[in-house]
């Protein structure tokens, strides 16, 4: 058996493998969906985190409720859910960055105060 069989084999194996994992992801897409929500929500949440700006932070913070959300839906807990899209990320972001929005004249200070 020379060195090109033995590739030929090991890909094959490889192709076999793949065509494998690929069915398994077709069984599972509500796995891939929770894995992509959770990749998207950790994320987010470092942004909430490294943003220089505040109106950037609160709208990452909303986008990591909403996920958090989305989480909980597909635990089947679809009243804690609903819960946390109207609690947190209607009420409190939404606050968040109003508040930001009306003070910021004041903090930033206009230059024709002076």
């Amino acid at each position: 058996m020379g060195v090109l069989d033995k590739f030929a084999s090991w890909l094959g194996g490889v192709i076999d493998g793949a065509w494998d994992f690929l069915g398994y992801l077709l069984d599972n897409l509500d796995m891939v969906a929770f894995l992509c929500i959770i990749v998207i929500a950790v994320a987010s949440a470092v942004f909430v985190v490294i943003s220089k700006e505040a109106m950037h932070s609160a709208f990452y913070l909303a986008l990591t409720t909403v996920c958090v959300a989305i989480t909980y839906f597909f635990l089947e807990a679809e009243f804690v859910g609903i819960v946390q899209l109207m609690v947190y990320t209607c009420a409190v972001t939404i606050v968040f960055a109003f508040s930001i929005m009306l003070t910021r004249s004041k903090i930033m200070g206009d230059e024709s105060d002076e």
